[in-house]
């Protein structure tokens, strides 16, 4: 169970060690994850100032203060997810997160899924964009049994009176 000092991004470190100083402009998050986290923790304690800071230009066209302080305010922050990561090191300029971000809100739970773009520009890390995940395809290992096919179980019996019904 993490403390009230445990840094919201879920590092468990210490806030004031963790993501704090990237909020106060006394570090730059050395990874596009770092970055995620430092973004989430900023949602989480009302640092709307440090998410503006942190968009790309091409991403404060579509960005809603208003919306995003009414968002962080109205909402209790339950914890971050790093899904998967691809690039996004300290010698990389281009890196993506997919993570889930966990919040209630009138005692609902829910899920903010996304995978987040990020890119560095003058030695900073920037969010870009971010785009819900699409279900993953499912591709079949054999040919599809047909409702008058014989059943894969083995039983004898047609599909559609067996197995699929």
């Amino acid at each position: 169970m993490p403390t009230p000092s445990d840094c919201p991004c879920g590092s468990a470190k210490p806030f004031a060690s963790c993501c704090q100083p990237y909020h106060l402009g006394k570090a730059k998050a050395p990874t596009a994850e770092a970055l995620m986290r430092a973004r989430y923790a900023a949602y989480a304690t009302g640092k709307i100032d440090f998410i503006q800071a942190t968009m790309a230009a091409e991403s404060l066209k579509d960005f809603d203060r208003a919306a995003s302080e009414k968002w962080a305010k109205e909402s209790e922050w339950k914890g971050l997810s790093i899904v998967a990561l691809k690039a996004g090191g300290e010698a990389d300029t281009e890196g993506v997160v997919n993570f889930v971000a966990h919040f209630a809100q009138g005692g609902q739970d829910y899920e903010h899924r996304e995978i987040a773009v990020f890119r560095k520009e003058g030695g900073a890390w920037l969010f870009v964009d971010g785009q819900s995940p699409k279900p993953a395809t499912i591709v079949r290992e054999g040919p599809a049994v047909g409702r008058n096919d014989p059943c894969p179980c083995g039983s004898g019996k047609k599909h559609k009176k067996c197995c699929g019904a």
